[in-house]
């Protein structure tokens, strides 16, 4: 097919195809799921040949490279759901954060986060259609949190209750950007951070492509050729991140992980308690013996009173004070 390449600033046409990837994501380790190569009736150069067999999985793939990128992503999301892969989240950026397509997501029974651009999508806010631009005016201003702006509760056209997050744009902090999310019950710190792991994606392009010879691997006018290529590239990632996350996820630990980090925040806290112990003792001794003796008194009756297992943390008695 004749695309389109959106990278470049002069507006230039390659023969190729438009590489529709789903992913996952736990915002440490980036697995890609599905993907499609996609063409359109419209740009195809050569088109579906007639000796293919329509009941092979060749056939299939080629008829879904004919449809839109936005009508694909649900059955996308539906095939990895089926193969037992879990989520919360569908995560997408302002190419495919239309209302549509969050309303097939929903449908499909997860969550929508995604930055929106200021297009003809109408919010409802009191009974009044409102743009992206107006949307902004009339949203509450979010204090003391960096680079987020605003957040308002609305309701999209198609009837779906979002939470819009406005934040800086940090190329530009005369101007701002817009995140949507389906679970309104979220702070609009998560939104953001949760937002940040589809950044993920991004390095995955950059890798296979730069490391893993994407595109440059085997060229040919083949559509299987380019579907078996582009797998075995993506198994090649597969593979690398399960053994980055083995070898250097301490997560993979698995309960044990938890523990120690709970057990650190045990210390962090038991090591303050006896900072103040200490400066306590520190100061008795700057005193005078009246000073001294009072306040060993209360220090003894304050230290008879608290629970064994905090005692426990502490390296002075009773008896010590």
């Amino acid at each position: 097919a004749r695309c389109m390449d959106h990278s470049s600033l002069k507006n230039r046409f390659y023969k190729g195809f438009r590489m529709l990837t789903l992913g996952w994501s736990d915002g440490c380790t980036f697995m890609p799921l599905d993907f499609t190569l996609l063409s359109s009736t419209n740009a195809q150069i050569n088109g579906i040949s007639e000796h293919i067999d329509k009941r092979c999985s060749g056939y299939k793939r080629r008829v879904e490279a004919l449809e839109s990128a936005p009508s694909i992503v649900p059955s996308m999301v539906k095939r990895a759901l089926d193969a037992g892969v879990s989520a919360d989240y569908v995560l997408m950026d302002t190419w495919f954060t239309q209302q549509p397509l969050i309303q097939s997501i929903v449908e499909i029974g997860l969550d929508v986060i995604g930055m929106v651009k200021a297009t003809n999508q109408r919010y409802l806010v009191n009974h009044q259609k409102l743009s992206l631009k107006a949307l902004y005016k009339v949203a509450t201003p979010v204090s003391n949190q960096k680079g987020i702006l605003r957040s308002v509760h609305t309701t999209m056209a198609n009837g779906i209750p979002v939470k819009v997050v406005f934040v800086q744009n940090r190329n530009k902090k005369s101007e701002w950007l817009a995140i949507l999310s389906t679970d309104c019950t979220l702070s609009e710190q998560e939104i953001v951070r949760l937002y940040g792991m589809r950044w993920d994606i991004e390095i995955f392009f950059k890798t296979t492509k730069s490391l893993l010879r994407l595109q440059k691997e085997f060229q040919g006018m083949s559509y299987d050729l380019l579907i078996s290529h582009t797998t075995i590239v993506f198994s090649r990632y597969i593979v690398l991140s399960w053994q980055h996350r083995c070898h250097n996820d301490y997560r993979t630990l698995g309960g044990l992980f938890y523990e120690l980090c709970d057990e650190v925040n045990e210390l962090d806290w038991a090591v303050a308690l006896q900072h103040l112990i200490e400066l306590l003792q520190d100061t008795l001794k700057k005193s005078n013996k009246t000073i001294q003796k009072w306040m060993k008194s209360q220090l003894q009756q304050w230290i008879s009173g608290l629970p064994t297992y905090i005692k426990a943390y502490l390296s002075i008695s009773v008896c010590e004070v």
